[in-house]
């Protein structure tokens, strides 16, 4: 499948379900296994060119027309696991994200005002009739949510320098849907028992209620995506946040304060410094 443009888009990350084909109905696991067989499938990459493809035109495309057929694969011990795109649903989802972001008069020059009017009533129509329907895919921007973190071990982390533009950066990390689950519900206990009820709590809960909505035997994926390559390799090589998340949890449970606080310490240092990279033009 031929790429829409060459052009590296640096600044988003993904936390991913993989989901076996046995979770999809027919006819969409038939659609899947012929899709997993696939010798060029898409990357990540291809995804964000399209969507930002679509936004340069008189008046902007907000939202695809059609739902993508794309996915992720991944072979889990022999099992194909699929992701699928899901990019009009997440698009939707973006739109309603983004009025929360930005002040209405940025919002109002980059996002027509009756285009996002339309855009939400087609959501409306939409989700009347799949009312079930949730992504298989979280983006952020310029960030890593630390509630993600929570999810995966240190000993979960895969980095790959890369050595080519054919081989790019690669720094993520890959936990079963069980192990997920169980560190989520670990996280909340210690936390809660710590603190009172804040962003990183409601976050926590929100990643593990979405959690609930795959098949057990899934596998999550925390990947940097792009924000790899804003990054130098020297910050990426010594980046272990899921450990500091991690020793952080672990003296809450004990009781540790002073020790909890300086990995957050850590965690608020590198994190600030990437996001700052988001205004830096």
């Amino acid at each position: 499948m031929p790429k829409v443009s060459s052009v590296i888009v640096p600044y988003a990350t993904y936390l991913r379900v993989y989901e076996p084909l046995a979770a999809f109905p027919e006819p969409e696991r038939s659609h899947w296994a012929r899709y997993a067989r696939r010798p060029d499938r898409p990357s990540y990459q291809d995804e964000l060119r399209r969507a930002l493809a679509d936004l340069a035109p008189t008046p902007p495309v907000l939202v695809p027309v059609h739902e993508s057929q794309d996915a992720f694969v991944l072979d889990v011990d022999g099992v194909v696991c699929v992701c699928p795109w899901r990019t009009r649903l997440r698009g939707w989802q973006a739109l309603e994200e983004l009025s929360e972001e930005l002040p209405p008069p940025v919002l109002d020059a980059v996002l027509p005002p009756f285009l996002r009017h339309q855009a939400a009533l087609d959501y409306e129509h939409w989700l009347a009739e799949n009312p079930d329907a949730r992504p298989w895919i979280r983006t952020a921007t310029w960030q890593v949510p630390i509630n993600w973190f929570v999810l995966v071990a240190d000993e979960e982390r895969e980095y790959d320098k890369g050595d080519s533009e054919d081989s790019p950066p690669v720094l993520r990390y890959r936990t079963p849907m069980v192990q997920a689950r169980r560190r989520v519900a670990r996280g909340l206990r210690a936390l809660k028992e710590a603190m009172d009820e804040g962003p990183l709590i409601d976050g926590l809960v929100d990643v593990g209620r979405w959690l609930e909505e795959f098949h057990p035997r899934s596998l999550v994926e925390l990947d940097y995506g792009g924000l790899v390559h804003a990054l130098p390799a020297g910050a990426l090589e010594h980046d272990h946040s899921a450990a500091d998340v991690a020793e952080g949890i672990a003296a809450l449970r004990r009781g540790d304060g002073a020790t909890a606080g300086e990995a957050y310490a850590r965690l608020v240092d590198r994190w600030r410094s990437v996001r700052d990279l988001r205004s830096a033009n």
